[in-house]
């Protein structure tokens, strides 16, 4: 795993990797973290100056990610926008004046989108930085990291249930574009001419490119989405199973635990009594 650093410099105030753990690499990044501010939060017209190129890497399928004040040059690239993101806490106040149409929720330490990452305070970059470990690496190196690093991991991570990582690095343009609105929408429409239509191609041209792409069907690429999403609310909302298999997108509860069970291993109310972060007493699901 490689590590760089950029930085704008020269005359034209270009973005260039100033660093690099691998003495003259090159080549793209694979994630993009955004710095937390020791200070105040970077002001609009200053980071409004970043936000086509980290579109242009967006685009590529470079996962953006930010730490503490860092979501507010995240936020300039309007990809915030209908997302639950998170920041420092006693940004709050500035972060939703300036972002409205974010879903801002700052009691949540770090939020893993799949294709956007958002942390609340400095130190959570070490929860990222865990988190891309066991998302490239898988979680015994990621615990191992941890225990060498002395630690706590996070407590998603302990488990040996992998969260769906989707592959946006493919190169495949089309695909990728469905691939960031299926994210963003919550996959709510997910229908093959829907899904079509977001890709500009014919269906049958469209499902051999996406399976090509991502290793899924898109029937199987959506159920993970899902999935993923029902397991992040079992985790942290005091809702019941029918109510999570609703809010996912799901009308049937008893498809929505069918598909869980099979792609998770547990029941829906297995996985909230093992992995639940709240010990509040929730409705049985």
């Amino acid at each position: 795993m490689r590590v760089s650093h950029w930085s704008r410099s020269g005359a034209k105030q270009a973005l260039r990797r100033e660093f690099d753990t691998a003495d003259g690499a090159s080549g793209d990044a694979t994630v993009l973290l955004l710095p937390p501010a020791l200070g105040k939060p970077m002001e609009r017209q200053c980071a409004a100056e970043y936000a086509p190129w980290l579109k242009q890497q967006y685009d590529n399928g470079v996962i953006l990610g930010s730490v503490c004040a860092g979501a507010f040059m995240l936020g300039e690239t309007g990809l915030l926008n209908g997302r639950t993101v998170t920041t420092h806490w006693s940004f709050e106040p500035q972060f939703r004046s300036r972002f409205p149409a974010a879903r801002l929720d700052t009691d949540r330490l770090i939020i893993d989108d799949g294709d956007i990452i958002t942390a609340g305070g400095v130190m959570a970059w070490i929860d990222v930085a865990l988190k891309l470990v066991d998302r490239f690496l898988g979680p015994k190196v990621m615990l191992e990291t941890a225990r060498v690093l002395l630690v706590d991991p996070p407590g998603r991570e302990q488990s040996y249930y992998s969260s769906f990582s989707p592959i946006l690095s493919h190169g495949d343009a089309r695909v990728l574009k469905v691939q960031h609105w299926l994210q963003a929408t919550a996959a709510r429409e997910a229908d093959l001419k829907t899904l079509a239509a977001e890709a500009g191609l014919e269906p049958r041209t469209f499902l051999r490119r996406f399976q090509k792409a991502t290793g899924y069907t898109t029937t199987e690429y959506v159920q993970r989405l899902k999935v993923g999403k029902a397991r992040e609310l079992l985790q942290f909302a005091n809702l019941s199973a029918d109510s999570i298999a609703w809010e996912v997108g799901y009308s049937d509860p008893g498809a929505f635990r069918k598909v869980f069970t099979k792609l998770v291993g547990l029941t829906p109310g297995q996985y909230r009594r093992r992995f639940r972060v709240d010990a509040k007493a929730v409705e049985t699901a």
